[in-house]
């Protein structure tokens, strides 16, 4: 299984916005992505744990390795 990388919460919005989620709202630091029918809360902060991205790409129906690819 391949290591989730280190990343910021703008950097995972930049990421998904690539393969295709758009911003929805926002609401304090959580950014409220959609593609279709799958969405996903990015929490904006300076570093997303790790636990924290696996989940948010699991909501987004989106593999490591894809997310690896658009960043």
């Amino acid at each position: 299984m391949p290591r989730l990388p280190r990343v910021s919460g703008s950097e995972a919005v930049r990421a998904l916005e690539r393969l295709g989620f758009a911003v929805v709202r926002q609401r304090g630091s959580h950014i409220i992505m959609r593609r279709g029918a799958s969405g996903c809360a990015v929490p904006n902060h300076r570093e997303i744990k790790t636990g924290t991205l696996a989940g948010v790409l699991r909501q987004a129906g989106v593999s490591i390795e894809e997310f690896t690819a658009e960043l």
